[in-house]
């Protein structure tokens, strides 16, 4: 595990965007592309803005970018809370990137039917009957120690023979779709990306405590990297800050 803090949440957004830029080249150099799956929140937004300006616009070969994402709400595509919408205002718009890259969770679809879709998806795009391992997954943390939509007391924590699931969220009142922990702790690398004060007991818990009753506890490559990316007031708890 590698923890990297940062000043405060623009710091935090300029070297998330840098570290991001560095996995897509390493990974475009060694393979001649980059699979990298996204997170939603409010967030990343700042960090994809980042990676849609110079240098990171003309830097990247983002036709060898094929993008995901690590979970969606039940939301067509064009809705205010949609992750898919949100990273292609601040982000895919805003680069040369075809549309055969952009692999959406459809989330005006029923969540089960959802989910079996984007796990043949993403089985067909990385030719996989095993588990495939993503370049990059960029992850957010909530405050109740969600990941992706890994809520607590529900039932994808458990699952382990599917890369997808439909989750329902009981404190939440609704159906989510999110990768399960197998298909998350198959990747090169993993990062969190966590900002603000009302974040820093839930990462230092998890971080330093291995408070196994948050989902991001179990968030622990087989063979990966794992990088947590905090800005200043997130990483307040840390003894090691």
């Amino acid at each position: 595990m590698k923890i990297h803090v940062f000043e405060n949440s623009e710091a935090l957004a300029v070297g998330a965007a840098a570290h991001f830029a560095a996995a897509a080249h390493a990974a475009i150099e060694a393979r001649g592309i980059f699979n990298v799956s996204l997170s939603g929140g409010t967030t990343p937004r700042e960090t994809y803005e980042r990676l849609a300006a110079e240098p990171y616009q003309s830097e990247i070969d983002w036709a060898r970018v094929h993008v995901f994402w690590g979970d969606e709400r039940a939301v067509p595509p064009d809705h205010a809370d949609s992750d898919f919408g949100m990273a292609k205002h601040a982000l895919l718009d805003h680069v040369v990137i075809p549309e055969a890259n952009t692999h959406r969770m459809q989330g005006e679809l029923d969540a089960k039917e959802a989910a079996d879709r984007y796990e043949t998806e993403i089985r067909n795009h990385f030719n996989s009957a095993g588990i495939p391992s993503f370049d990059f997954i960029l992850l957010g943390l909530g405050e109740d120690g969600h990941t992706a939509s890994l809520f607590p007391e529900t039932q994808a924590l458990k699952i382990e023979d599917r890369l997808v699931a439909a989750n329902h969220v009981p404190s939440l009142d609704t159906w989510r779709i999110t990768y399960t922990y197998p298909l998350i702790n198959a990747a090169h690398q993993v990062a969190f990306l966590v900002a603000g004060e009302r974040k820093a007991k839930v990462v230092q818990e998890i971080i330093e405590e291995k408070n196994s009753e948050y989902p991001a506890t179990h968030v622990s490559p087989n063979t990966g990297e794992l990088h947590w990316l905090l800005d200043k007031a997130a990483a307040s708890l840390l003894k090691s800050s």
